[in-house]
């Protein structure tokens, strides 16, 4: 008997399109871990009580055309399927001799060897892989390549494409609707390039803000990731059972990290998951159903834990679960080198993950032993036949309804070589209307905002024409270090922003590193922030402010203050911090999250028009609660889950 889950995952269509939500727990707002990694009755999971899923049905076609290519494949040829290798550990030599089903781009490789290779040499490289996976001259099936590529705010691994706000900052926006475009426009600008399948999106429902993926979270509210998440997947996608459903410019999404990623022990990433089954189902499974049901194609497993079990070796959540109880009928990626956690395991050995039901390995820079061992693991019976096929029916069945033994070469595919769509105007428009939305107001002290574009303003701090800082981790690189503005040429800084508007409006702006300026301002704009980081690198042990530009930013605040300057604080992080010396001396205080390459989007908002009214009003909440210290422990929050004042808000000084 199906008992109906404390969460109807189900977004109202009805529902207003900023409607805020309560979260489940005291834990969504303050991060606190409930549970014990010995208790075992808390580990018990009652799949009976889980949401039921309806999932799109296969057509018969389909299924019938995996079936008579299955049965046609070698031993071989199936296990190169559930093989995924790196560009940059991978050839086109390689795919033609052992048949992989998938490669993809890490973080941090690019055709060539060069990550910041241009729009061309990707394509060009989607062309040489795709004929080598077709090339059967030495015997074999041609079946064409899947390539995943991280394209998780926008095409972000492209010089010129649209990026846009990362997750925490649409999370902000309330717009399930702009969420939906804004995965369309990614989706098309993928296709320019060539690849088919991103690793997008992130459905975690983060809890504790230490976590270094924590921007990679939509918001706290489970309710909210479900709703976000249906949109991303319909906009990666396109709705299922329709002729636009992965044709065209849509891509193949994939939902992860499954299934809890968001509330490891203190944040730490690829850490243990100590809460209990219902809150695992209440609260993190919410984005799943959802994604589910609107057809996601892959699921990425997650590097964590849920009570000391490591995700890609838990049979009862990836098979009984995902598979059996939901239905899921595409596969289960890993992520990279995830398998080779496992006890037992190496990167380049484990049947323990497979059996456990992770389809397709990503297998980085261990594909090739991983690829002979787990051949000789089905030839031994330590791998059955039948969960061999089984993985690859579901690739096949991927591969087939996304029409790619019919598309040919990327580059003869709809869109493949419009590098004008890159950072295409329209693009750029969207984003930063998606800039706009995102901000949040926390402070606006004797109405100094909207700011008199017609005057001269101050444009200071490390943020203010810093396009990675925008940007954040997952951006050209890994991490989003080592560029700089000129690697975004479809860009716009904060200051580039301000001083187009001021222009326009007939005022100025300046910009400078310091405190000085030429001609005393009637205001200055102070950008501070987190410098870019992505997973691993990100995490940190407090919320605070970062120690080491705490003093100087301060400092810079503080001197403007006393030469009588009001001072409107930009916020740049991908979580929210503790502030309070900040909140205390700014005259206006703004979060504005990672925005992105649209810095003009900040200043539609702070700056008045002609008539010295606002052009736009603040429209972003708070996703996340924001801290009243570092610790992140039960202390009441500084402001609650959905937070923001307007230019509405009575005179707010806290």
């Amino acid at each position: 008997m199906h008992r109906s889950s404390a969460l109807d995952f189900t977004p109202s269509v009805s529902s207003p399109a900023r409607r805020w939500l309560p979260v489940v727990s005291l834990l969504a707002l303050f991060g606190v871990q409930h549970g014990h990694a010995n208790d075992a009755a808390q580990a018990q999971l009652d799949l009976q009580s889980w949401p039921q899923v309806t999932v799109p049905a296969s057509s018969a076609q389909v299924e019938q055309r995996v079936e008579k290519l299955l049965a046609s494949l070698s031993t071989a040829e199936k296990v190169g399927q559930i093989i995924q290798a790196d560009i940059g550990s991978v050839t086109p030599e390689d795919v033609r001799r052992y048949r992989l089903g998938s490669v993809l781009n890490g973080g941090d490789s690019g055709p060539g060897g060069n990550d910041l290779a241009s729009a061309e040499h990707w394509l060009a490289l989607a062309d040489a892989f795709h004929t080598a996976a077709m090339d059967t001259s030495a015997g074999g099936h041609a079946i064409p390549l899947l390539w995943g590529t991280d394209a998780v705010h926008g095409h972000n691994n492209i010089i010129g494409a649209t990026i846009f706000p990362h997750n925490i900052g649409l999370g902000a926006t309330g717009n399930a609707e702009l969420i939906q475009r804004i995965a369309a426009i990614t989706a098309l600008e993928v296709r320019v390039t060539g690849q088919e399948w991103t690793f997008a999106p992130t459905v975690a429902v983060a809890q504790d803000l230490r976590w270094g993926r924590s921007y990679e979270s939509f918001t706290a509210d489970p309710q909210r990731v479900a709703e976000y998440s249906r949109a991303m997947v319909l906009g990666l996608q396109g709705a299922a059972n329709t002729a636009d459903f992965l044709r065209g410019p849509r891509v193949i999404a994939s939902a992860k990290h499954f299934i809890g990623d968001g509330a490891t022990w203190r944040g730490q990433d690829q850490g243990d998951t100590r809460i209990s089954a219902d809150e695992l189902r209440d609260v993190h499974a919410a984005g799943y159903v959802t994604a589910l049901s609107a057809g996601v194609q892959t699921i990425m497993a997650s590097y964590s834990s849920w009570r000391g079990q490591k995700l890609h070796g838990h049979p009862e959540l990836l098979t009984n679960l995902l598979k059996q109880r939901w239905g899921f009928d595409g596969f289960v990626v890993g992520d990279w080198n995830g398998h080779g956690q496992l006890p037992g395991c190496t990167n380049t050995s484990c049947a323990a993950a497979f059996n456990a039901g992770i389809d397709m390995f990503m297998a980085p820079d261990s594909w090739r032993e991983l690829y002979q061992n787990t051949l000789a693991q089905v030839e031994a019976g330590e791998i059955s036949a039948a969960r061999l096929e089984d993985a690859v029916r579901r690739i096949l069945r991927v591969k087939l309804r996304s029409g790619l033994f019919e598309l040919g070469a990327p580059s003869s595919r709809p869109f493949a070589g419009r590098f004008e769509l890159l950072g295409a105007p329209e693009h750029l428009a969207v984003a930063r209307q998606a800039v706009r939305e995102s901000l949040v107001l926390l402070k606006n002290c004797s109405r100094t905002l909207p700011l008199n574009a017609g005057g001269h303003l101050l444009v200071t701090g490390q943020g203010a024409h810093d396009l990675p800082m925008q940007n954040g981790g997952w951006t050209l690189t890994w991490q989003g270090t080592g560029i700089d503005n000129s690697h975004f040429p479809n860009g716009e800084s904060i200051f580039t922003g301000i001083q187009a508007a001021a222009t326009a409006a007939g005022g100025s702006a300046e910009l400078s590193a310091d405190d000085r300026f030429q001609r005393r301002p009637d205001a200055a704009v102070l950008v501070i922030g987190e410098q870019p980081y992505a997973e691993f690198e990100g995490d940190v042990t407090s919320l605070a402010y970062p120690p080491q530009q705490h003093h100087r930013d301060l400092q810079l605040l503080r001197s403007l203050r006393e030469q009588q300057i009001p001072v409107v604080v930009v916020l740049l992080s991908g979580r929210p911090l503790w502030i309070d010396d900040f909140l205390h001396d700014a005259d206006a205080l703004i979060a504005a999250w990672l925005p992105g390459s649209q810095g003009g989007g900040v200043a539609d908002v702070l700056m008045a028009g002609s008539d010295r009214q606002p052009r736009h009003d603040f429209l972003g909440r708070l996703p996340f609660a924001w801290p009243a210290n570092g610790a992140t422990e039960t202390t009441p929050p500084r402001f609650t889950l959905g937070h923001g004042l307007n230019y509405s808000s009575p005179d707010a000084c806290p």
